[in-house]
């Protein structure tokens, strides 16, 4: 207890903290070799692996740390390899009565979790194109994320298109897609790119609902809650259902939304 500990009568000679002894520093020894412990010895940082620039002239930078892999743009957190589970559901939604030889669309590789799971439920003669804005991106998950999902890349059944989504959608014509997903950006508030907004105004949308093949279904990926969005995809699509989403299987809370809307 607090209370029933000794005191220092007064008039005793306090001896100074630094004319203390010192604990002695631990040590480790290896083939004769001994090294002063310290905590700094084991601890993990955090590695800059590369860098690049947006088409806004954002930084976007990749870094790793402890085996997990990260996403920046402008020094906030786009994206990371610890929290994929909405996108997972992503594909998982989006695969739901699938033809035998369906085609899909990826808008937005990112560290390739919606292309892994895409690919999982798909069977080998399925056609998946990936439209990438950002080179680099398709870069850094060949050299530094392969044993992530990177190796999905080389994949027979998978296009890589670098090139904005919203064009090759405007360009492949009328009842191409089966499904098409979009984890762009951060949903309907543009931040890597001011041009994606463009994706969930009317125009975007009437092109989308143009691509999709008669029953098919997109759906959006975005980092929060959007009524005003869910009520714009209603005037052009049946069965429009807004999703929260967990980031990570054990979240207490459902920080994503799924946009899901399927064309007559």
């Amino acid at each position: 207890m607090k209370g029933d500990l000794p005191t220092i009568p007064d008039g005793f000679p306090k001896i100074p903290a630094e004319s203390l002894p010192r604990k002695p520093s631990r040590r480790i020894c290896s083939a004769g070799i001994c090294h002063e412990h310290s905590a700094h010895r084991f601890m993990k940082i955090t590695r800059t692996l590369a860098s690049s620039t947006t088409p806004d002239g954002e930084l976007i930078t990749l870094h790793e740390h402890d085996g997990h892999y990260f996403l920046k743009v402008a020094g906030l957190q786009l994206m990371s390899t610890t929290a994929s589970s909405s996108e997972q559901e992503m594909a998982e939604l989006s695969c739901v009565n699938l033809p035998a030889k369906p085609r899909v669309l990826i808008g937005g590789l990112g560290f390739g979790f919606t292309l892994r799971r895409v690919l999982e439920l798909t069977g080998p003669d399925a056609i998946v194109d990936v439209a990438e804005l950002l080179p680099v991106i398709e870069t850094w998950n060949r050299e530094f994320l392969h044993d992530v999902n990177g190796k999905y890349l080389d994949d027979s059944r998978v296009h890589v298109h670098i090139r904005d989504v919203y064009e090759l959608i405007d360009g492949c014509g009328s009842n191409r897609y089966h499904t098409i997903l979009l984890d762009v950006d951060n949903g309907p508030d543009p931040f890597v790119q001011n041009a994606n907004e463009r994706l969930y105004q009317r125009p975007g949308i009437e092109r989308i609902k143009k691509a999709l093949q008669p029953g098919g279904r997109v759906i959006f990926w975005s980092a929060h809650p959007d009524k005003s969005f869910a009520k714009s995809l209603q005037g052009f699509f049946r069965n429009v259902e807004s999703i929260p989403a967990k980031a990570y299987p054990k979240a207490k809370r459902f920080t994503h939304t799924l946009f899901v809307a399927d064309r007559d």
